[in-house]
């Protein structure tokens, strides 16, 4: 058995439109886990039209998931920090303060969109941070980082039901330790900047964490756990994430770049983060935090 979940920002879901594809689809037991926001129902196979319809209904701003309906309530979160729990790049936030913020936005988006090695990338952006104060961290999280709409509800409703929360980042540590505590998360994982004589000194500490690191970590964590991969749900947006995303029992691409979508099942372009709780059949009713 499979479900069929569609999601809209708040009160932009067109109940006919969700019932009409029921009947197409030859589905049943149509639920609303928000009323106008998110719908489901259960169908006995995937549609072979099933990604000519995701693309209409991106057109009209409607996310469809469509995934077998057996454990896709998740007993672990592993999630990307910039552009996925926050809505910036924490070091192109960095640079900004340094004076070479477009420079290194560019080097940012080429690296997420899989364009350039991530490791050479980073190293390449750090160095372009020397001699900035390590007092500017504090200034950028206070003034520039904003939480991506829906993280805390995501984070505070799984570890309610019971569920691991891990952070794992290829930004920096002096980052994901503050949003890691304002979520709640159980862990986080993260590259760290260098300091020497209160300013940044332009190297980031080996080994970089990267693709293989997140992947590491969701072997790490699991087998320390007792958890299956199978019981995983990873969220990101960049093409270090590719790895963990295609592990995790369900990879999630949260307004991902062009060629990190194109690579996943399960991709939220029009939603946010609540996306992950309505995709493992949560109601809105029952979200935390």
């Amino acid at each position: 058995m499979f479900v069929s979940t569609l999601i809209a920002r708040p009160g932009a879901l067109d109940p006919a439109l969700v019932g009409n594809l029921c009947i197409a689809w030859g589905g049943h037991g149509e639920t609303w886990l928000s009323p106008d926001e998110a719908a489901e129902f259960q169908m006995p196979d995937i549609p072979n039209n099933r990604w000519n319809v995701w693309a209409d209904l991106q057109v009209d701003g409607v996310d469809l998931i469509v995934q077998p309906a057996k454990g896709r309530a998740k007993r672990m979160l592993l999630a990307d920090m910039d552009s996925t729990m926050i809505q910036q790049e924490c070091i192109d936030e960095l640079a900004a303060e340094a004076g070479v913020g477009s420079l290194v936005r560019d080097i940012t988006a080429r690296a997420m969109n899989g364009d350039l090695d991530f490791e050479g990338a980073l190293t390449e952006r750090v160095t372009l941070l020397k001699d900035l104060p390590e007092a500017v961290i504090d200034r950028v999280l206070d003034q520039r980082i904003t939480l991506m709409p829906g993280a805390r509800a995501l984070v505070g409703t799984m570890r309610a039901q019971g569920a691991y929360a891990a952070l794992v980042s290829g930004g920096f540590t002096a980052f994901t330790a503050r949003i890691a505590n304002l979520l709640g998360f159980d862990e986080h994982r993260a590259n760290t900047l260098l300091i020497e004589g209160g300013m940044l000194s332009g190297l980031v500490a080996q080994p970089i964490l990267g693709r293989a690191a997140k992947v590491q970590a969701l072997e790490e964590i699991t087998a320390r756990l007792g958890l299956y991969e199978a019981d995983v749900i990873a969220v990101g947006d960049g093409a270090n994430d590719l790895g963990m995303l295609a592990r995790a029992g369900t990879g999630v691409a949260l307004h991902a770049k062009p060629n990190v979508a194109a690579q996943c099942d399960v991709r939220i372009n029009h939603g946010d983060l609540t996306a992950l709780l309505y995709l493992q059949g949560y109601h809105k009713e029952q979200f935390v935090g």
